[in-house]
């Protein structure tokens, strides 16, 4: 598989919806409730909130796409942090990342994080923080691998489950 990593702009919003619901739907179909899964992307994955996140200056999302198609196939979202730890006014948030099942193994998890670390510190972040589902082995493993270790814990709700998410940070 051939792809590219490139900075994502306004009219780019439909296809990180796309590419977000697809992305959480396979990740967390076998786990979750379908009804909370479906609420769950409906508003949180929707064209709007990728809008808001393009248009805040604050905020970089990088997308990930085949070549020569451009199919969206992967994404990263770099916010201001939320997190219930004390947070430092050089901290960032890792909010998203996500590749499609067919693009693991392909080098491109390891190109949108390394494209994350860049941007965060071209924004002058020196820590980036991430939250990850307790039980997602293979993320929370490509996190350690990528250098980030666990500093605390966070719950994170999707419809009437609650989950005790461990907060990851990598110093930069």
């Amino acid at each position: 598989m051939q792809w590219r990593v490139r900075g994502a702009g306004a009219v780019d919003a439909d296809r990180l919806s796309l590419v977000a619901n697809a992305c959480f739907l396979d990740t967390y179909s076998t786990a979750l409730n379908g009804d909370d899964l479906v609420a769950h992307c409906l508003r949180h994955n929707n064209a709007a909130v990728f809008t808001a996140w393009l248009g805040d200056p604050a905020s970089v999302v990088t997308l990930a796409e085949t070549e020569p198609h451009h199919a969206p196939i992967g994404y990263t979202v770099l916010t201001a942090p939320h997190f219930p730890i004390a947070l430092d006014i050089h901290d960032i948030e890792l909010r998203r990342i996500y590749t499609l099942r067919q693009a693991h193994g392909t080098g491109i998890g390891a190109a949108l994080m390394a494209r994350a670390v860049e941007d965060a510190a071209r924004l002058g972040a020196k820590r980036i923080l991430l939250g990850v589902w307790e039980h997602n082995a293979r993320a929370r493993a490509f996190y350690e691998r990528s250098g980030f270790r666990i500093i605390g814990a966070r719950q994170f709700q999707v419809g009437s489950e609650v989950h005790d998410d461990p907060i990851y940070a990598l110093e930069i």
